[in-house]
């Protein structure tokens, strides 16, 4: 986990990219994970926070480690307790709230919610931890999980990332 704050660290002093140059997420997967410049602290509490509760069993409707989670109850309880940021119990809901709205998974940053939508409609969120991946609790599966954002699923379902931390 260190070295996780130390490249999240080292990344805030990097140059930014061109904007007409967008890498895809396996060049991605070879840089430092990054995060909100004002923000590298709650980010790196929200990415370690996120990260302990991998292996968490799912439960729908769960917001508590004991109880288990599913999605919108793990993305609240992260961000309640690593940036003292309450947020709706539902995907849609916290979807409607205020903050920077993130089209493109090559813009993301650590820290970001990330949502998915099955026919229009938000329908899952996670967290997105850096370097292509993010952590959820999806209803199958059983645990909340990491996984890559630029998986055949994932990349068809995504709708847009919001950034809360900055």
């Amino acid at each position: 986990m260190a070295g996780v704050l130390l490249l999240l660290t080292a990344c805030t002093s990097a140059p930014r990219r061109e904007a007409t140059f967008k890498p895809s997420h396996s060049e991605l997967a070879d840089e430092p994970a990054r995060a909100p410049e004002n923000a590298v602290g709650t980010a790196n509490d929200v990415l370690f926070r996120a990260m302990a509760l991998v292996g968490t069993p799912y439960r729908w409707g769960g917001n508590t480690p004991t109880g288990g989670f599913d999605c919108s109850g793990l993305v609240d309880y992260i961000y309640r307790n690593a940036a003292n940021i309450m947020l709706p119990h539902s995907s849609r809901g916290m979807a409607s709230i205020d903050g920077l709205k993130v089209k493109h998974m090559d813009d993301l940053v650590s820290g970001d919610l990330v949502f998915f939508s099955i026919g229009g409609d938000i329908s899952h969120v996670g967290v997105y931890v850096g370097k292509g991946r993010f952590v959820h609790a999806p209803n199958s599966g059983g645990t909340v999980r990491l996984d890559d954002i630029d998986g055949p699923y994932w990349r068809n379902h995504f709708a847009y990332g919001k950034r809360l931390l900055d």
